[in-house]
């Protein structure tokens, strides 16, 4: 088994990473390139930002394929794009086929891409409903069962998909902000997507292919969830989430799969040595905040 603090490499893996425009999925996609692989980016934005429909306006959020295709090949790093809009079944239906036709293959596939729109319930549409529950839950349904024929053809994979803490129920007594509302939906199709990761594990792991879900501990400051996140709340560094993906993307299936694992409770718990997203500095130890919900366990897991 190897050692945690022996960086691991990547080289001659290919991974998909969806969402890679800005924010987490970029900053994956720089950090498994930084460890040898060659990554496949994708999401709507490839050369200019894609318009999108959300807190009840048109929005372009900053960041594009193109941009984060420079980032990588600026540190050294092998990178792809391809543009897709996975909520149209056309492009989401032929993005692992594309992928793995570009690249030679695909090893590793990250379930990124995310749509966040919060509303109390009796307020929210179904507009907003469907798009939540395609993006966390029927995309990643659809690019994983794509992906692992590809996988079995080369022996193993890994598939992560990115969780959040949300999934676990309020605290009680009630906070002002569970009694606000808003992100009841969101919360459930993520917890769905954690219950999904642990299932698919099961039928995988026989096949060595690893079924892992990360998410961040307490609150990642992104382009897109900065509207979502209050000014005051004290947020965590992405790098720490992206090393905890990198985790999960090279043991053997045998070894470690079916974990729902959070960002700076699992690096702690393990040992792990955080890099900056280019692989090069180490970055310091940081103990789990506080204020993270105490249903996260000691090893990271939900």
């Amino acid at each position: 088994m190897m050692n945690e603090f022996t960086p691991p490499s990547l080289s001659g893996k290919v991974a998909l990473v969806t969402g890679a425009s800005r924010g987490i999925g970029r900053a994956i996609a720089q950090r498994l390139a930084s460890a040898g692989a060659t990554v496949v980016v994708t999401a709507r934005s490839v050369v200019v930002e894609a318009p999108n429909a959300r807190l009840g306006s048109q929005q372009r959020l900053p960041g594009t394929l193109a941009e984060t295709v420079a980032l990588i090949e600026r540190a050294g790093g092998r990178v792809l794009a391809l543009g897709a809009d996975l909520e149209l079944a056309a492009e989401r239906d032929s993005l692992v086929a594309r992928a793995a036709e570009a690249a030679g293959g695909l090893d590793i596939l990250v379930n990124n891409a995310g749509f966040a729109d919060f509303a109390p319930v009796e307020r929210m549409s179904m507009a907003t409903f469907d798009r939540t529950v395609d993006h966390y839950l029927r995309a990643p349904f659809a690019l994983a069962r794509d992906a692992v024929p590809h996988m079995k053809a080369r022996g193993a994979g890994w598939i992560v998909n990115i969780g959040s803490a949300t999934a676990m129920p309020p605290l009680r007594p009630y906070g002002e902000h569970a009694k606000a509302g808003g992100d009841v939906v969101y919360a459930a199709v993520k917890a769905a997507l954690h219950r999904f990761t642990q299932g698919l594990a099961a039928e995988l792991v026989d096949h060595g292919i690893a079924v892992n879900a990360v998410g961040p501990s307490t609150a990642i400051r992104t382009p897109g969830a900065s509207d979502l996140i209050p000014g005051d709340y004290p947020t965590e560094d992405v790098e720490y989430l992206v090393e905890t993906v990198l985790a999960m993307c090279h043991l053997p299936a045998s070894q470690r799969t079916g974990l729902v694992a959070f960002s700076m409770h699992f690096p702690w718990q393990q040992g792990l040595q955080v890099m900056s997203l280019d692989g090069r500095t180490p970055l310091p130890r940081r103990e789990p905040p506080a204020w993270s919900h105490p249903a996260i366990d000691a090893a990271g897991l939900a």
